[in-house]
């Protein structure tokens, strides 16, 4: 069996670390058109290969720091895995199991107490301890059934901007919406280029709206239009498709929907990841032109310092639990912690609930319950009393969304 080193990537190796990764998700090497798209999106920083005897790359992972907002306001630095890989010729030998490892390692000996993904497959990443924390529902709308309630969103105007003056303002105006429900991470720089510039400026017709208030720019909403027309149907209306829609204030959020809801010559609104506590529906005079579509995992998240990143949050009101926790990959988690409205903190008391930091991590920013965990036995229940407490503790009002994909 061939042997594999597991190394940082050096300036010169991106591009075939990309076209390694491309090849091993089944998709084609980049052109160089390609690459000098994404390129500034894609530095040597962050990333770890495996490579073979010959110095050629077999496996890729790679992050970038990001800011994650946790409940209560504050954004915690964050590891963002944005590329994860083995090339088919190689896998089932330890290179993807190595990999995470050495990534994990270098997350905690910098001091980032989170990471997080969006997993290509659910049963991948549990087994490094991450698990999925936010959910996102996939909507559709029926066009000629949808009316929006007399004088909602009407409060501001919708114009639609060219792709030069979509990569120009729209950075500045994401900047406003961070922080602003559990689950939201910050873009940096190196994102937009590789992520946002590759599609406004690319050819599939995504065309971008912004939305002003009072207070100016206050949302945007990115979409393309699909012609549905077939044989069978030549008048079809087109699928109006929103690969991502953000708003500042409840006024900008009404009104972009509005905007999107009065386009011509569509039959269908359409939309995945949407937050699965946004209210479509309500804005509606008849409901039932909404339909839930999916409800999917979004984000992966994995608590790479549980004391860190449980100090960090803010909790309910109820009296203190206490929380025994298992981590396999960085057994300086293990052991159990007081976990209260006034704070946390590491005990010898008694544990009341028994979990590992995958099923943690799914907990931590508030979606999903210790009750629902233990049902399924991914959380074991020595006190009965502490179920109800850890629920009223972690659960938040608004439901986690983050809205990036990267």
């Amino acid at each position: 069996m061939s042997e594999f080193l597991v190394r940082a990537v050096a300036e010169g190796e991106q591009r075939a670390c990309l076209d390694l990764l491309s090849e091993s998700l089944h998709g084609k090497p980049a052109t160089d058109e390609v690459w000098a798209k994404m390129a500034p999106s894609w530095t040597a920083a962050g990333k770890f290969a495996a490579f073979d005897e010959h110095g050629a790359p077999v496996g890729i992972t790679s992050s970038f720091d990001v800011e994650l907002t946790v409940p209560g306001g504050q954004k915690l630095v964050t590891a963002a895995v944005d590329g994860v890989g083995v090339r088919a010729d190689w896998t089932r030998r330890g290179i993807l199991t190595t990999m995470m490892s050495v990534q994990l390692e270098d997350f905690a000996a910098r001091g980032v107490p989170l990471a997080a993904l969006h997993a290509s497959e659910a049963v991948i990443y549990g087994r490094f301890g991450y698990g999925p924390a936010t959910f996102g529902k996939g909507v559709s709308i029926e066009r000629p059934r949808a009316r929006v309630r007399d004088g909602v969103g009407r409060d501001g105007e919708v114009r639609l901007i060219n792709p030069a003056e979509a990569v120009e303002r729209v950075p500045a105006l994401y900047h406003r919406f961070e922080g602003t429900r559990p689950g939201f991470v910050s873009r940096p720089p190196a994102w937009w280029p590789g992520f946002f510039e590759r599609v406004v400026k690319g050819n599939d017709g995504y065309r971008v709206a912004v939305h002003s208030g009072p207070d100016g720019d206050d949302g945007f909403v990115v979409y393309q239009t699909i012609d549905a027309r077939d044989r069978l149907a030549p008048e079809r209306g087109a699928i109006l498709d929103i690969r991502e829609l953000h708003a500042a204030t409840p006024q900008a959020w009404a009104g972009l929907w509005r905007f999107l809801l009065s386009i011509d010559l569509v039959s269908e609104v359409a939309g995945r990841g949407r937050p699965l506590d946004e209210p479509i529906a309500e804005l509606l005079t008849d409901p039932r032109a909404v339909n839930t579509t999916e409800v999917i995992d979004d984000l992966w998240l994995r608590l790479v310092d549980v004391l860190a990143a449980l100090r960090a949050r803010s909790y309910g009101t109820a009296e203190p639990v206490v929380l025994e926790v298992h981590d396999k990959q960085l057994p300086d988690n293990n052991g159990r912690y007081a976990v209260g409205p006034d704070g946390v903190e590491r005990t010898t008391a008694e544990a009341e609930l028994r979990l590992d930091v995958a099923t943690l991590s799914s907990l931590y920013l508030g979606h999903g319950l210790f009750g629902d965990l233990a049902l399924s036995g991914r959380v074991e229940v020595l006190d009965e009393a502490a179920v109800a407490r850890a629920d009223s503790l972690f659960h938040t009002a608004r439901s986690p969304w983050c809205g990036t994909f990267f």
